[in-house]
């Protein structure tokens, strides 16, 4: 803990650092379709996280009176914290959920999507929910550095757990037999059902993973910048934009549950 606080006190306030540069540096997804995925045409990372950082970004610039640019670098659930503390990057918006845990490091802005923790599971599997998969014969898959590995130990404390790298990795292990079921939020899931027309969201969320935009500890500032940022966009129509642009053509999602 003394060698995080040491890091911590040599880094200067955020705000002030991204006003003077010109830049917020955020840490986005590359692995996770509908909230960060590289384009492979552009090279560019795009997603609902990537377009949520562009428009705090231009609503910071305007709050501030600075002009300011948004700049991406990839993360991943295992490395962005670590990016963040060795200030590599400003922020990162990259579906990570709001815990105590986390917030023992790390401040959080006001949570920006609802979601909850589910399971994927192929099609006619009859794997009806995370109950069906609470016996020593199934394996769960996850991701290394995600909430929901530790989360489903909880529900479903007989099963194996896979820990896997990513969620390309961990979906590849699912479609290989490796697993019965991936479990992570619902958001990430639907993304993965998009493209894997064999497997579905089955059992609704079994918990509550509020996300956040993440800096650094003692970053006051920046979160309440980002706060007054996030409830502007939301007042406006550019939130709700957002939710229907990514969300809309998801099977089986009533994407206006998403819309605040």
């Amino acid at each position: 803990a003394t060698a995080v606080a040491a890091t911590n006190a040599r880094h200067e306030d955020t705000w002030k650092r991204v006003q003077r540069l010109g830049i917020i540096r955020w840490g986005v997804k590359a692995d996770t379709r509908l909230f960060g995925l590289m384009n492979t045409k552009t090279a560019e990372p795009e997603g609902f996280d990537v377009d949520i950082a562009k428009a705090l970004t231009i609503q910071m610039s305007r709050q501030s009176g600075v002009p300011m640019q948004a700049d991406f670098t990839v993360v991943t659930s295992n490395t962005r914290i670590q990016l963040l503390k060795n200030a590599n990057i400003d922020g990162f918006i990259a579906t990570a959920t709001i815990t105590p845990e986390r917030e023992k490091i790390i401040d959080f802005s006001d949570s920006y999507f609802r979601a909850g923790q589910s399971i994927l599971v192929r099609r006619n599997s009859g794997i009806h929910s995370i109950r069906d998969l609470n016996n020593s014969r199934s394996t769960i898959i996850g991701v290394v550095g995600s909430n929901s590995v530790i989360n489903v130990r909880k529900f479903a404390p007989k099963a194996h757990i896979l820990a896997l790298g990513d969620y390309g990795q961990a979906m590849a292990a699912l479609r290989a037999g490796q697993g019965q079921a991936l479990t992570t939020d619902n958001g990430i899931l639907y993304g993965l059902a998009t493209e894997n027309p064999n497997y579905t969201v089955v059992g609704g969320t079994f918990t509550t993973e509020p996300y956040g935009i993440a800096y650094d500890n003692s970053q006051t500032e920046m979160v309440k910048q980002t706060n007054r940022a996030l409830k502007t966009i939301i007042a406006n129509g550019t939130y709700n934009r957002l939710i229907r642009k990514w969300f809309s053509n998801v099977p089986g999602l009533n994407w206006r549950t998403l819309e605040k």
